[in-house]
Parts: structure tokens; C-alpha cells; sequence
């Protein structure tokens, strides 16, 4: 199979698709690789280290897409991408389609084999290509929170971790995954005083004997939720709904009793978001002010530190990548359930029930889609 890596092209965004040693691995079964020139400079890969490991240079990003039968991305692609991608081609990225229905469309008119990171889901729930994204999203929730609650970024001048004879910052994270995880652990490490919301009461056991009762867990309901928010320093959104639209939980009317210069920091945002008032922003302006809160809503996160990303990524995504390559989409769909959650369209069908229902558009499972053995 012909595997093609284009540079990213969204605002800062710097990870890339494969590295070097994956490419090894698909050019040693037989594959071809292709990489845009220039695509791994951001994650600290020289064009060098991808001819080493066997991979075709190439300058133009049309070269990459119109040779390529599947394309392996780290974030959707952007509007002035759609014209590239070719019929019944295979994409393999991150797609979040539930918060851009117009990349659907796209997807569905030229029959694109969609698989989103997102949605391959494994049988106990687990999601295991977001996982390592969502590691770094939540780690660094912490920090650009606290970063944005110095005055000079707008904030109300709280040190989370306090000071002796000083209140310690309030954090509040909504959602107790894996995103919420990561940010208690950066949140407890400096000293802040957590709480951490979710609907599965066996979460937020494993979570309190995760962190020996050093942060307080709560179950996930309107009440609570505005009990906390109105005396948080800063909350994160850290809510995901597999393929589906994140669900509104912070609505404006609780934002504005929060204190003046408090920080929300909403990880969901690529999936809708669970604040109210927040929408996507870039890492060249992360952040905005709507009734004297500081709004941090960066869609991809992870790009502010593309090494790390990149290879963690790199390590989650090579074994579907090569199952798809070696396989066929099809055969790969049928032999492995978790991969078929993640295949999202499929010759102009929705195979994604959560995708579907966000869109409003007809399902089709996804085995139905490729043919049943």
C-alpha cells in the first residue's frame, strides 16, 4: 500500500503522522512511504532521518495526497485540504467529526474510508489512540491554567499551589478519564485543592484510593457542579463522549457568578465542548474573556509540545495503521472490533452510531458497511 504524511497544517500545529522507526516497520512489510518535505521539522525529524529509514521525500502536499491510498494525519484535515483528498481513500487521523459536519460531507461525497483515533474503542471502554493525547491535554490543562490565572495574562493573580498561611487555588475538573486524571495529578503536584466530577461512582472510587484521599471526588450533577464552579480559581472540561458532541455542563448563566478573573480550560472543545461559552482557539491567541473569565479552549493542545506528542502518538497509532496497510481496509474492519468504532464513513456511509446521531444523518454499522464475512 502507498502510505502518504502530509505537513499539518493547522495553526501550530507541529506533530506529524508517522516517525521514523514506523516507517521502518511499513517499508520492511513491503509498503511505500511518503512524507512531505519539511513535515517532521516541528517534532525535532529531519527529512534525513525519514530517506534513512526508507521513505520517499516529497514537496508538494498534492503529490503526497494524489499518490498516496492512505493518508496518515494527526488533526482532520482543514478546508483548503478537502480538494485534495481522493475517492475511496483511506484517511487515518484524528476527525472529531461531531464538531465539523462540513469535513462529513466531504468525507461522504468522495467515499472516504474515514478511521478516526478517537473512536477505536476497545471492548472494556478503553480508548487506547486518544489516550496518550489526551495524557498530554490533561497535564497541560494544569499548567496553561495556572498560567493564565497570573494577572498579566488576565487572571485574578491565584497561585494554585498557595502559600504558607494563604488558601490554596480551587481546581475543579469536570470529568474523571483520562484527561481529568492527568490534570488532578498536576493539580495535586503543585498543591492546589481538587475536585473531580463524574457519573460512574466506581471512577471516583479508584480515583480517591488513586490519590489517597487527597482530592475530593463528586458525583456529576447540576447542583454539585455549580456548588464547586462558582468558588473554582479554574475549571477544566475534561468530559468526552466517544464520536458524540461533549454535553454542556458549565452554562453561561453559572459563569458569570463565577469571581472576575477565574480560568476555564475546556479540553473538550474539538468535540463541542462542555462550557457554554467556549469555541475553538489557536496557540497563537489560546485565550479570550467572556464575563471576566478567561477562556483557554486550544483545539490541539498537544501540538504545543510536538516531541513528546509525536512519539507518543507514533507509538498508540502503528498497530492499526499496519493492520489497515496489510489487510485492506475491509478485512481489517471485520477481523478487529475495536478498529471497526473507529471507521467513521465508508463508501459515502456513516459507520459511526455517536457520529450519526451528532450529525443527524442515517447509520450504517460499520460491518454492514465493508460486508460481513
Amino acid at each position: 500500500m502507498r502510505i502518504g504524511v502530509p505537513t499539518e497544517i493547522k495553526d501550530n500545529e507541529y506533530r506529524v503522522g508517522l516517525i521514523p522507526a514506523s516507517v521502518r516497520e511499513y517499508v520492511s512489510r513491503g509498503h511505500q512511504v511518503r512524507i512531505q518535505k519539511g513535515a517532521g521539522e516541528g517534532s525535532g525529524i529531519s527529512d534525513a532521518e525519514y530517506h534513512d529509514s526508507g521513505a520517499q521525500i516529497l514537496d508538494n502536499p498534492r503529490d503526497i495526497w494524489e499518490n498516496s491510498d492512505m493518508i496518515v494525519k494527526v488533526k482532520e484535515p482543514l478546508p483548503s485540504e478537502y480538494d485534495l483528498m481522493q475517492p475511496n481513500q483511506i484517511l487515518y487521523t484524528y476527525l472529531h467529526l461531531a464538531a465539523v459536519p462540513e469535513l462529513a460531507q466531504v468525507l461522504l461525497e468522495k467515499k472516504v474510508s474515514a478511521v478516526a483515533y478517537e473512536t477505536i474503542e476497545l471492548a472494556d471502554g478503553r480508548l487506547p489512540l486518544l489516550e496518550p493525547m489526551s495524557e498530554v491535554a490533561g497535564r497541560m490543562s494544569i499548567q496553561v491554567g495556572a498560567r493564565s490565572l497570573e494577572r498579566s495574562a488576565g487572571g485574578k493573580g491565584v497561585l494554585l499551589g498557595g502559600v504558607p498561611g494563604v488558601l490554596r487555588g480551587k481546581v475543579v475538573i469536570l470529568g474523571g478519564g483520562t484527561v481529568g486524571t492527568n490534570a488532578a495529578t498536576m493539580a495535586v503536584g503543585m498543591g492546589a485543592d481538587v475536585t473531580i466530577f463524574d457519573v460512574n461512582l466506581y471512577r471516583l472510587r479508584d480515583l480517591n484510593e488513586m490519590f489517597n484521599n487527597r482530592i475530593q471526588t463528586l458525583y456529576s450533577n447540576a447542583e454539585n457542579i455549580a456548588v464547586a464552579v462558582r468558588g473554582a480559581d479554574l475549571v477544566v472540561g475534561a468530559v468526552l463522549l466517544a464520536g458524540a458532541r461533549a454535553p454542556n455542563l458549565v452554562p453561561r448563566s453559572l459563569l458569570k457568578e463565577m469571581q472576575p478573573g477565574s480560568v476555564v480550560v475546556d479540553v473538550a472543545v474539538d468535540q463541542g465542548g462542555c462550557i457554554e461559552t467556549c469555541k475553538p482557539t489557536t496557540h497563537a491567541h489560546p485565550t479570550y474573556v467572556i464575563d471576566d473569565i478567561v477562556h483557554y479552549c486550544v483545539a490541539n493542545m498537544p501540538g504545543a509540545v510536538p516531541r513528546t506528542s509525536t512519539f507518543a502518538l507514533g507509538n498508540t497509532t502503528l498497530r492499526d495503521g499496519l493492520a489497515i496497510a496489510q489487510r485492506g481496509i475491509e478485512v481489517a474492519v471485520r477481523s478487529d472490533s475495536a478498529l471497526a468504532k473507529g471507521l467513521n464513513t465508508y463508501a459515502g456511509c456513516v459507520t459511526h452510531p455517536a457520529v450519526a446521531a451528532s450529525l443527524e444523518l442515517e447509520y450504517t454499522p460499520a460491518l454492514d458497511a465493508v460486508g460481513r464475512p
